[in-house]
């Protein structure tokens, strides 16, 4: 943290991926890259992802271990209405808190299937189940609502459903400082401007430092990433790391 920040300019998240699907390779993850770039845009910073199997122990584990570290806790998949779509319960035990069929999650649903001729089934009715003092969070596709207890914010797996529920969920979060980022392109190897890049962020610990290496035209090269979220600080690393970098010759022109 930047001696021009305090705590209550830096907002966090974590996020936990909740599926047995996701860890057995059938189904891959679309949604960390989307909300970690959502968060970043708004002042957010995740800082740590954990997958999980639907197992309740695991998940109330992974919920209560990154609630009490991070301002936010977003998680993804199973609030559907199959026998393992156990996250509702799971973050109800969490919390210590009953879980029941919600009236304002029904008063949303049941027209929603009379509307359309469906059944309104007892494993349709599942997904109106939430627990004790969550606010809902709106589902625009199929209206089975996420929700919001406390910190952690509960959202389907599907991408498109999860895009909804975070646009909706959005207007209540508090948001910190955004983080900023310079990248800086060099045709060297990583391995040669590895001892430059770690002098330079001891000389600026609050300014995090990044070379991400790669290959191209048959020469290796790296990207140097430098972000931070004061705005001054950030130019004045970025023009100390250049001028280093010019004066052996491998800034690009």
């Amino acid at each position: 943290m930047s001696a021009h920040e305090t705590a209550g300019d830096i907002v966090t998240a974590g996020m936990i991926v909740i599926g047995d699907e996701i860890l057995s390779g059938r189904t891959k993850d679309q949604n960390i890259g989307y909300i970690a770039e959502h968060c970043t845009t708004i002042g957010i910073q995740l800082r740590e992802v954990r997958v999980v199997a639907d197992v309740e122990a695991e998940i109330v584990e992974a919920v209560n271990m990154l609630r009490v570290r991070n301002t936010y806790v977003f998680t993804t998949g199973g609030i559907g209405p199959t026998h393992d779509d156990i996250t509702a319960d799971s973050i109800a035990a969490a919390f210590g808190v009953p879980i029941d069929i919600d009236p304002r999650a029904m008063a949303i649903m049941t027209p929603y299937y009379a509307e359309r001729g469906l059944e309104f089934t007892d494993a349709r009715k599942r997904m109106a189940r939430i627990p004790e003092g969550a606010e809902l969070i709106a589902n625009a596709v199929s209206n089975a609502p996420g929700f919001m207890l406390d910190n952690v914010i509960v959202m389907a797996g599907i991408p498109k459903v999860m895009h909804m529920m975070l646009d909706d969920v959005t207007p209540r979060l508090k948001t910190g400082k955004k983080m900023l980022s310079v990248t800086i392109p060099l045709h060297q190897p990583e391995s040669e401007i590895s001892a430059l890049l770690g002098a330079a962020q001891e000389t600026w610990p609050d300014v995090s430092m990044g070379s991400y290496p790669f290959f191209e035209h048959g020469k290796y090269g790296t990207q140097l990433v430098l972000r931070a979220t004061d705005k001054a600080r950030l130019a004045d690393a970025e023009t100390a790391v250049k001028g280093e970098l010019e004066s052996r010759g491998w800034l690009e022109g």
